[in-house]
């Protein structure tokens, strides 16, 4: 499970150098309203990655302790409560699972579509993730009301890390929230571009895939990527065994 190896070591390369804190996301837990987290402009406080700035969104598994060594929420920038109008965002999860437990092939595709899923089904009392995965935004609307409760990033940070162990073949997750305005979400929202790129490669592999490596349009991610090209040809030979 080196897949995305090379990526996050430059995912955490970009997060060097911008000051970093970990927060302590074990105090009171917080609502999660499921489907009724509804909030109206006239509600809200202001929106991170708002209009036209950025919101990006980055997920990527590894196998690999030294990237993820155990659960952990961190916040680049100001937290709920300090800010004021719109801001620049970025979510950032790396996910350590049991490789094992992941599989291989379509399965594999599978284990990483659902673990990226989940930020489908999270929902913070007061904190309304507006995604759109086809433009790679992750906007948020966050309320007035839950920001005057004490609405914060380690309340939400918890909230995810619990729906995240809710999958068996999660170990830990090293989640980052970033709002500092001057962060490079240009290069994070590439690094996040290119962690796509890796997965959808899985799934055009196990899939009719064109064998003729050099006319496929995906030859790029396969050469870079540790990993695709073994698991290109092990399909290559499953389904050869199979004629």
């Amino acid at each position: 499970m080196k897949l995305y190896d090379e990526t996050i070591r430059q995912v955490l390369d970009t997060l060097e150098g911008y000051p970093c804190k970990r927060l302590n996301s074990n105090g009171t837990p917080w609502e999660d309203v499921g489907d009724h987290n509804l909030i109206l402009r006239a509600d809200m406080a202001y929106e991170l990655g708002g209009g036209t700035y950025p919101a990006v969104s980055c997920m990527a598994v590894t196998a690999d302790t030294s990237f993820v060594e155990e659960d952990g929420v961190y916040l680049i920038g100001p937290d709920l409560g300090e800010i004021s109008a719109d801001t620049p965002y970025a979510r950032i999860a790396l996910v350590r699972v049991d490789a094992d437990g992941m599989g291989d092939g379509n399965a594999l595709y599978n284990a990483i579509r659902k673990i990226e899923y989940v930020r489908y089904h999270i929902n913070p009392k007061g904190y309304m993730t507006r995604i759109s995965a086809s433009n790679g935004r992750e906007p948020v609307r966050v309320g007035k009301e839950a920001l005057a409760e004490g609405l914060d990033f380690a309340k939400v940070g918890q909230l995810f890390l619990n729906r995240y162990h809710e999958n068996p073949h999660i170990q830990a997750v090293k989640l980052f929230f970033v709002t500092l305005p001057e962060f490079d979400y240009k290069r994070l929202g590439q690094l996040s571009a290119q962690c796509e790129s890796i997965t959808g490669t899985i799934d055009h592999i196990m899939k009719d895939v064109l064998m003729d490596c050099k006319s496929c349009s995906l030859q790029q991610v396969c050469d870079e990527v540790e990993g695709l090209r073994e698991l290109h040809f092990a399909s290559m030979k499953e389904k050869e065994g199979n004629r």
